[in-house]
């Protein structure tokens, strides 16, 4: 029987963990310390696998299941949910790395040791001021030249 939010509500805790068992893989986690956390159970390959879907009242009963739902789309697809989650971590991290921002403050480094000082200065500060904060935080590699153009007539204004 699929769970209900008021069931939910009116769980309590035990001496061990607790599992409330939805549907197609969702369960419901609770600590003996209070903590609830929803999970999607599946199997991959032959092996039994657990996805974490999110903590419970920040992650409703609904939402739990509009991601549940998403996994098993993937499974059908014959992908890894865990391994999906993995890559697109992994994809968020390379392009953080790879900003606007952290590209031009390495390409500063590494050129104004030759510079004077006050230039060096100059040439952060505008940088700081002017671009920045229009694509500093966008991956460089989705900066597209009308995004530049734009914000590079910002500063002729």
């Amino acid at each position: 029987m699929p769970l209900t939010d008021v069931t939910i509500r009116n769980a309590k805790p035990g001496e061990k963990t607790v599992k409330l068992f939805d549907e197609r893989g969702l369960y419901l986690e609770i600590s003996p310390t209070g903590g609830q956390w929803w999970r999607f159970k599946y199997r991959f390959d032959g092996k039994e696998k657990r996805l974490a879907l999110g903590v419970y009242p920040d992650v409703t009963l609904k939402d739990a299941r509009d991601r549940r739902d998403a996994g098993r789309k993937l499974l059908a697809d014959g992908i890894d949910p865990s391994e999906n989650r993995k890559a697109q971590k992994s994809a968020r991290a390379d392009r953080a790395a790879n900003s606007f921002e952290v590209v031009a403050r390495e390409w500063f480094a590494k050129y104004s040791a030759t510079w004077a000082a006050n230039h060096g200065d100059r040439i952060i500060r505008r940088f700081e001021r002017d671009i920045f904060p229009w694509i500093g935080g966008r991956p460089i590699a989705e900066i597209t030249t009308p995004e530049l153009l734009t914000a590079i007539r910002r500063i002729e204004i």
